[in-house]
Formats: C-alpha cells, structure tokens, sequence
C-alpha cells in the first residue's frame, strides 16, 4: 500500500469517526458567516448548499440572489445551474441578467456574494483566468465571468475552495478579482468598498488581518498547523486565540443529506 493510499484510507475512517465528512463541514461552515438579513449572490454548488442550510436555521430572511436574475429564490431541490427552472419557482422576483447585474449587484444592494478560483494568495486576490504567463499561458482558465464585479461591489466576500498547495500561493499568477490587492490600502487606491471576508477550505476557516493578510481563524478537527502551513505558498500566520471550527450538527447534516443534496450532487457523504 502506497503512503498516498494510507493517507486516504486514514482520512476516511477520521471522517466515519466524525460522522461528517470535509465537504459537509465546509459547506456548514459557510452557512454559519451568513445572517438572517442578508441578500447573498449565490453560485452553484457548495455556496448553493450553505445559503440553503442557513436559510432553513438561523437565518429564514435571507435573501438569495442568482446570477440568472432570479430574485428572493427558494429552491426545493439542488440547481444544476444557475439556469435551472428549480430557481424561478416561488422566487420573488425575476429579472433579465443584465438588471440583476445593474440594478442589484452593481448598485450595491448586495451583501455577500460567494466565490471560487484556481488560485487565492495572501490578500485574498483571486485568479481563474490564467496559469502562469497571460500571453504564454501554461492553463488558460474560464476567466471571469461575473466574479470580478461580485469582488468589487458585494460588501463581504467568501471564498470556499479545497487547500492545495497549487492553489494557494503567495501570488497570483493574475488578478481576475480583486482582493485587497497588496494590502487594504491597495483595494482603497482602487475605489473599492467591502472586500474578501473569509475564506472557507476542507482545513480551515480562515479571515483577514488589519493588513489585508489571510490568516487562519480556526482549525476544522482533522487539520493541523502543519498541514495548513505545508500546503500554503508563504509564511501565514494562525490566531492567537486559534479555535477549532464546530462541528456540523445533528440539523445541519441532515438538511444537506436529506432535502438539499440527497444525490450527493456536491458533497460526497462517505468521503
């Protein structure tokens, strides 16, 4: 047996021991940054999955948004896209992408808007549109899309990506949403409000220093500092009073296993 097959094995039998697995915490950790007045730009997957349990908790105002111009949705079932009909049904209001975009987003009625990329570095600037030099790219990714003007004009940004080494490094290869630049100053030299609030990973909850600086706020329970540090492209830094992140309830698990993913669609429940 291979020292990767080991890990794996070892993994899987931490998870049955915790009776959840990374991507349920991860997905529950999310749901928690959220509150009841909150109007969220809701992507697909993961962040569908948070606002969704955060809806059915702690927070029954929250009021979801997608980038398809659906307004005030409340989907019964996991979309497949932000085009899916699931989302339409007994929303509040839907508009034209365009005017989701306008009179929404960049007006500033937004408060939270979720993100993902294949690259997040120290100032929690993202990139998903190269690897490695723009007019040479070694990957040329999807780009944008609406992510730039979801980082540049909600008033709080999370982040939920898997922590690999690869995808954390100490600078993006290409800013395709801002961050806080090279520091808080930076994102202010821009003229931008609001800014990254937290990231959420299968290791860690992490957030922001006064700098701009991503530092690690709580451990998920199978994490350690040295599996954060070891998979992180710089020197980050852990809370004085680091946490371990709570864990999923009773609740929680079952509103994802049983309502919003029973498919297992975007968590995997023998992970």
């Amino acid at each position: 047996m291979t020292t990767d097959e080991t890990e794996t094995d070892t993994e899987t039998e931490t998870a049955r021991e915790r009776a959840y697995t990374n991507s349920e915490l991860m997905v529950v950790a999310a749901a928690r940054e959220l509150e009841s007045d909150d109007s969220v730009l809701v992507g697909i997957g993961k962040p569908n999955l948070a606002c969704n349990v955060a809806k059915r908790t702690h927070a029954p105002e929250l009021r979801m948004v997608y980038e398809s111009g659906t307004i005030g949705s409340n989907p019964k079932t996991p979309p497949l896209s932000i085009g899916d009909p699931g989302l339409a049904a007994g929303a509040l209001s839907i508009e034209p992408m365009r005017n989701g975009f306008n009179y929404y987003l960049q007006a500033g009625r937004l408060d939270v808007g979720f993100l993902g990329g294949a690259q997040i570095d120290r100032y929690g600037n993202i990139n998903s549109t190269v690897i490695g030099d723009y007019d040479d790219p070694i990957v040329r990714l999807p780009g944008s899309g609406g992510a730039c003007e979801i980082a540049c004009h909600v008033d709080r940004t999370m982040i939920i990506t898997p922590h690999t080494e690869r995808r954390f490094p100490e600078e993006v290869d290409f800013i395709t949403s801002p961050g806080y630049v090279d520091g808080r100053e930076g994102r202010e030299e821009l003229g931008l409000d609001g800014g990254p609030e937290a990231v959420i990973t299968d290791l860690g909850v992490y957030r922001f220093n006064d700098d701009g600086e991503l530092y690690v706020d709580s451990l998920h329970p199978s994490a350690t500092r040295d599996e954060i540090q070891s998979k992180t492209g710089w020197e980050i830094e852990f809370a004085d009073d680091l946490q371990q992140t709570a864990e999923p309830t009773d609740e929680e698990l079952r509103l994802i296993r049983e309502e919003l993913d029973p498919e297992e669609l975007y968590t995997d429940q023998a992970e």
